[in-house]
This record gives C-alpha cells, sequence and structure tokens, in this order.
C-alpha cells in the first residue's frame, strides 16, 4: 500500500505545498486507487497535480465523516467531470445536516446530490474496498475513556437531534507486518478504532497509525491513550490534523511519534 498526504494542517519546509485543517489522503493498493476524506476546499486538487497524481484516476473515495474540514473538497472534484464511474463509501449519517453554534459545519454535497454524480454507496457495516483494505463502517465503544462528544446538532430523521459524530469511522489495511490505521479525526476515540479493527480483522499486531487522534488536552483521556498505545506497541504512529502540540509532547514523551505534512509518502507491504 502506498499513502501519499495530499492536506493536512501543516506544511514540511521547502515543500511548497498548500495546507488547511483538514485531511485528505490519495491511497493506492493492488491497483485500486482510493481517495480519502477531501479536505475542507480545493487545496488537496492542487496539491495532487503539484505531487503528478492524476485524481481522475480514482477509483474509489472514502469519507471518514460528515464534517467540512473532511468534505469540502467534495463539490470541486466533481465541478467538471461526471465520476458516476466513482464508488463513494461512507457511514449512512455521513450526510445529514450538521450544524453547531449556528453555523454549518456538514459536507459540501448532498446525498441527493451525489447520487447524481457518483456510485454513492451508504453503510454502517464492513466493507471490503481492496485486496488488503477494509471500510470499518460503525465504530462500537470498548473502554470506558473514550465516551463520545456532543458536537453540535445532526438532522436525524427530519428533527435536529445532538451528534455524536456516529458517523466517524475509519479504514484498515492488513499488511504483513499487522494492521495499519488510518483515520480522519477519531470521533470514535482512535483505541475504539484500534480494537474494532483487530476483532474484524482477527489480527492483534498494529503496525501502524496514521490521522487525527482528536487529542486535544492534557487530562485522563490522553494518558489512557499513551498507555493504550504502548501495551500493543505500535511501530509507526502518525498522529496529526486534530491534535493539539501539548497532546503530541505527552505522546512524545512516551511513544515514538512522527511528523506529518503535505506531501509525506509512506509505505507498507
Amino acid at each position: 500500500m502506498k499513502l501519499k498526504v495530499l492536506i493536512d494542517n501543516n506544511t514540511f519546509i521547502d515543500k511548497y505545498y498548500l495546507g488547511e485543517p483538514a485531511v485528505s489522503y490519495y491511497i493506492e493498493d493492488e491497483g485500486v486507487k482510493i481517495l480519502f476524506d477531501t479536505g475542507y476546499s480545493d487545496a488537496y486538487i492542487k496539491n495532487a497535480k503539484s505531487m503528478d497524481i492524476n485524481l481522475k484516476e480514482i477509483n474509489k473515495i472514502v469519507i471518514s465523516h460528515g464534517h467540512n474540514d473532511h468534505t469540502g473538497g467534495l463539490k470541486y472534484l466533481f465541478e467538471n467531470s461526471n465520476g458516476k464511474n466513482i464508488e463513494l463509501i461512507a457511514h449512512t449519517e455521513c450526510f445529514n445536516k450538521k450544524v453547531c453554534d449556528n453555523e454549518y459545519i456538514g459536507t459540501s454535497m448532498t446525498k441527493e446530490e451525489l447520487e447524481q454524480v457518483s456510485n454513492l454507496k451508504l453503510t454502517n457495516n464492513l466493507l471490503k474496498i481492496s485486496e488488503n483494505i477494509t471500510f470499518l463502517g460503525e465504530i462500537p465503544q470498548s473502554n470506558n475513556f473514550e465516551k463520545r462528544e456532543i458536537i453540535g446538532k445532526c438532522d436525524i430523521l427530519g428533527k435536529m437531534t445532538d451528534d455524536t459524530v456516529k458517523d466517524d469511522t475509519a479504514i484498515v489495511y492488513k499488511s504483513k507486518k499487522g494492521l495499519f490505521i488510518i483515520t480522519g479525526c477519531s470521533h470514535s476515540g482512535i483505541c475504539n478504532i484500534i480494537e474494532y479493527a483487530k476483532k474484524v480483522c482477527n489480527e492483534n499486531r498494529v503496525y501502524g497509525v496514521i490521522g487525527g487522534f482528536h487529542l486535544l488536552e492534557v487530562n485522563e483521556k490522553l494518558n489512557k491513550t499513551i498507555q493504550y498505545l504502548k501495551e500493543i506497541n505500535v511501530e509507526l504512529l502518525y498522529p496529526c490534523h486534530c491534535i493539539s502540540l501539548e497532546a503530541k509532547i505527552e505522546m512524545g514523551k512516551e511513544l515514538k511519534i512522527n511528523e506529518v505534512g503535505v506531501g509525506i509518502e509512506i509505505n507498507i507491504v
């Protein structure tokens, strides 16, 4: 598997790409070309062009959850093309209306609009998306320190309801060295995500994780997350996007973490 970061909060010195507080990854596995999230704007498209990545060749789009920093770029991708051959995979609540503090924070395209330009597949269940990569669907809670937080409101069956971001999901690549997990924001809890990936893949070895960990404060949740990651002995850790500097400093005291920025390429076999 090859993974290239198209958008992240950070860019590297002397690497002249665009950055924004968002996520987008380009992934290849056994001939399948996947776009995981689409950032907030069209910046990921500009970066892909600079990296000589042709997004017209992608087979599948996977959306981690329905917030605008992960889905805002959809409208730019479909603006000048008919992606009817592209399978777009997400949780069933991903494209529901989402607001927070009276501000719209949901997707740039509705479910109905996406059905016109893509092969839209909404599911809460596991879904194989390449030879070695699985979409995890809805993530169950397996611990007592990563309870779902309410982030604004979400339209559920026509009623604006407290949003615990049940649509937050991830994908997992099963490598020879163990699982490599790819997340968007981990609103479901990074440890919950890892535990579910281990269960559904019948594999206890976790080789690596990349994505937003949604750890913003130095607190019990962070401390227990660090302890969990130490216990499962993850070799490659790439916390990015929605993690504070303070949280990364704490993690770095006990774990080896890697810097992430636009343009970084990760190859896993």
